[in-house]
């Protein structure tokens, strides 16, 4: 009895001790807990300054009627909330796939560089015999090296470095049995491996690792083809929002002039902008995807024409929001940079934007000649769909209100929707060696609201954000 209960306990133990196993696998880990306590603190952040957004949009729209502004709202909680959650799933999927492809690429030339190996060592079998040792062929070729390997030129170094008849036999000497150790050791090692070194043995493993490579690269395939499916379908989910967002817009563009108040028309209209900057990213979707596996730091553009800054421009074209008729390589390059007129000119000026002056000049522009998807090309590409030409090496962003006069740009610290915001290295979270440019949608009261590109270290990502304390900043007109 006493046996009985004795082993019940420890049977009792036994099971206790293995139902510990899957539950102590079956607790997070401590770096888990901390993700997912970041994850939830930015959520519940990005919750509030949500519902702050909207408190002071209702606000603003005070009288407005109910309906039309619940859509105002709307599509503010479009634009701000959803459509960013989807970017930021699209932005990592679209790097999960970048890397996937590369890591099945480099899986593929392993695969081949072994199956190049095999086939050489089947060409050697078939010249010279399987069972031709090359590891005792190399010693042998370091032993006759050995032999007659003291060539004139290294006679008369060790003779013209020498001092005297006896430092020069003591140098030879010293060559001699350095020699003699190299192939005593090269001899060793072809002994101990001459095994491996056997032409067939060593075709029999690389046909082993071929093997091995081509599972490999199979997996790292379909893994790259699974990733670029889930990122498809994450950019199909952001493209049905954006496609949302634009509907949304379009019915309550006419809407807008029936507001009363100065307020509402200015909430209203900032909305509407905000809607239609993102909207720009529906056309650079592609472009993004394609360079997400790219580096979004560097040079943004050149004070000069080269080749090389022409060329890496090419494919412009087609990720322009609006019109655009010029690829970065198509136009040949001005011999000159500098500008043809020293006096200001006045093309496209349609959007002056209630300031004096004009805007824009077609002196020195010759196409978009900056490094693609960089805040320098987006700002070329909107200016020129508002209709506004910009010289096409006025440099990096930060470089644009010191580069600009040379082609009669006005440069000043008044904003004007349409000019360029050129920021100095560092201002406003601008890059710290080349600056920042964006370009100004709208002017208020204190603040102004820009659109730009690459501010999130995301090639061809149209962006926008309010600035206030306009006046601190440098404006191209």
């Amino acid at each position: 009895m006493r046996k009985a209960r004795h082993l019940r306990i420890v049977t009792s133990m036994a099971v206790a001790a293995a139902l510990c196993v899957p539950m102590g696998m079956m607790m997070p880990a401590p770096a888990a807990q901390a993700v997912d306590k970041s994850q939830i603190a930015q959520a519940q952040a990005d919750a509030t300054s949500s519902q702050q957004r909207e408190a002071e949009l209702r606000a603003q729209l005070a009288g407005v009627q109910q309906d039309l502004a619940d859509k105002i709202v709307a599509l503010d909680s479009l634009t701000n909330d959803q459509i960013p959650a989807a970017q930021a799933k699209v932005t990592q999927a679209n790097t999960d796939a970048a890397t996937a492809q590369q890591e099945a690429d480099s899986a593929q030339s392993r695969l081949e560089a072994a199956q190049k190996d095999a086939a050489d060592l089947q060409q050697q079998i078939e010249q010279t015999g399987a069972d031709y040792d090359d590891a005792r062929a190399a010693v042998a070729q370091t032993a006759r090296e050995s032999m007659h390997g003291s060539s004139s030129s290294a006679i008369m170094g060790v003779v013209t470095n020498s001092t005297s008849t006896s430092d020069f036999i003591s140098s030879m000497q010293s060559q001699d049995a350095l020699s003699r150790t190299e192939a005593n050791a090269a001899s060793d090692a072809a002994n101990s491996l001459s095994t491996s070194q056997n032409r067939s043995e060593r075709l029999a493993a690389i046909e082993q690792e071929v093997e091995q490579l081509k599972v490999e690269a199979d997996q790292k395939a379909q893994a790259a083809q699974q990733a670029a499916t889930e990122a498809q379908a994450e950019r199909d989910a952001l493209d049905a929002l954006r496609q949302q967002g634009e509907e949304e817009r379009a019915s309550l563009e006419s809407q807008v002039s029936s507001l009363q108040t100065q307020a509402a028309q200015q909430a209203a209209q900032t909305v509407l902008l905000e809607s239609q900057i993102d909207s720009f990213n529906r056309q650079y979707a592609a472009q993004q995807a394609a360079a997400a596996s790219q580096v979004s730091g560097g040079p943004q553009g050149s004070t000069t024409p080269s080749g090389s800054n022409a060329s890496s421009n090419s494919g412009a074209s087609n990720s322009n929001p609006g019109r655009n008729t010029n690829s970065g390589s198509s136009n040949p390059a001005p011999s000159n940079p500098a500008p043809s007129n020293p006096g200001p000119s006045n093309s496209g000026s349609s959007n002056s934007g209630g300031s004096s002056g004009g805007q824009g000049t077609s002196n020195g522009d010759v196409g978009n000649r900056y490094a693609a998807g960089q805040c320098t090309w987006y700002a070329y590409e909107r200016r020129r769909q508002m209709g506004i030409g910009t010289p096409s090496f006025l440099g990096n962003g930060g470089q644009w209100w010191q580069t600009a006069p040379r082609y009669g740009l006005r440069v000043d610290h008044t904003p004007q929707v349409g000019a360029a915001i050129s920021f100095l290295p560092g201002q406003a979270g601008a890059d710290g060696t080349y600056g920042h440019v964006g370009v100004v949608e709208a002017v208020y009261s204190g603040s102004i609201l820009i659109s730009e590109s690459n501010w999130l270290g995301v090639l061809y990502a149209a962006h926008y954000r309010t600035l206030s304390n306009p006046g601190q900043y440098w404006y191209v007109h």
